[in-house]
């Protein structure tokens, strides 16, 4: 498989960050520049650019292109503005674990050494943005070698949401074994979850899997009981945005009726992330904070209003799957299984 396929999600060239908007896939291939803060806490809220991994990377170099316009200030106000700037950016999306995680190491960037400038603290902080960004490929690959045995031939491979090269720098953390599997000559088929309401499994998930040449199937999130019935699915690979101390992870609304049945069918179930996601400070699942969302994300199909008017709408964003049903973690480092309050702390030791 040529893995050049798959288009970078995100890029820095010339002291630039440029992002693939996300939002106008799979009809139009759009790349946008995002010149000021407001432009990136904007691409990121909105879901122009949307994953975690990759909402980690964008908060890394989003903080570079704040941080552009202090350049000629003093230093130490150079560090209070940025600080300022990393609140604000923070903000955007609560839930993904990765944002603050990428935007505290560039931050741990000031604290590091004495600067003589402002420019120089700047040019340490791209430095760290570019290594997140370069970490984040290897993570995948290595995420994709650990998770491609559990791929079998003649598997049938069912994922919901997009955790996929476009959530990531390359590859992506749930589809990273399939492609890795698929280089390698394994015969597999996979079945994307539609993901209401925004779609992201039919616009972007069935999207990128069908351009890579992959046997992809999309199917309604309300069909996955039926396919799974049918036994055309022996296996379940997903994203997360955080994962708890004790294994309870958050995914994209709807992982957690995909778990149930995957636990009903005896369907093995694995979450896919880089160690960066796990969160060893919440201690379990219902002490994550999950993002509510505009009600007419709900209320409309595209362009179409598909709910009656001034109907109430509960949009939250993310739901949190209990640790008993997931099978094993699958990370940069291996796959771990339960207990996971006992193997997650031995992972990032």
């Amino acid at each position: 498989m040529n893995f050049d396929i798959l288009p970078p999600t995100i890029r820095w060239e010339d002291d630039k960050l440029i992002i693939i908007d996300q939002t106008k896939l799979p009809n139009e291939y759009t790349e946008k520049t995002l010149h000021t803060r407001e432009d990136v806490y904007l691409a990121i809220k909105k879901l122009e650019v949307r994953g975690a991994p990759a909402i980690g990377i964008a908060g890394a170099y989003g903080l570079c292109v704040c941080a552009q316009q202090y350049i000629n200030e003093s230093p130490n106000l150079f560090k209070e503005m940025v600080r300022k700037d990393a609140e604000f950016l923070n903000s955007s999306r609560p839930t993904a674990v990765n944002l603050s995680w990428g935007i505290k190491r560039v931050i741990n960037t000031l604290l590091k050494r004495s600067h003589k400038s402002s420019s120089e603290i700047y040019n340490t902080m791209v430095m760290e943005a570019v290594r997140i960004h370069q970490e984040d490929i290897e993570i995948c690959k290595s995420i994709g070698q650990h998770g491609k045995s559990l791929i079998k031939n003649g598997s049938g491979v069912l994922t919901h949401c997009n955790a996929g090269s476009l959530a990531t720098s390359h590859l992506g953390t749930a589809t990273a074994p399939m492609y890795m599997a698929y280089a390698d000559g394994v015969k597999f088929s996979v079945f994307a979850d539609e993901t209401r309401p925004l779609c992201q499994g039919s616009r972007l998930t069935a999207w990128e899997l069908q351009r890579a040449g992959l046997d992809v199937t999309l199917i309604c999130d309300d069909m996955a009981a039926s396919v799974m019935s049918s036994g055309r699915v022996n296996l379940v690979i997903v994203g997360t945005d955080r994962v708890a101390a004790n294994g309870d992870v958050a995914n994209k609304i709807g992982t957690l009726g995909v778990a149930i049945l995957a636990k009903y069918y005896a369907i093995p179930f694995y979450v896919a992330c880089p160690s960066s996601t796990l969160d060893m400070k919440t201690s379990w699942g219902k002490d994550i904070e999950i993002e509510q969302r505009e009600a007419d994300e709900v209320c409309y199909f595209g362009e179409k209003r598909t709910a009656p008017e001034n109907i109430k709408v509960l949009n939250p964003a993310f739901d949190v799957t209990p640790n008993y049903l997931v099978t094993g973690i699958i990370t940069e480092k291996g796959i771990i299984y339960p207990p996971y309050d006992r193997t997650l702390p031995e992972l990032i030791k």
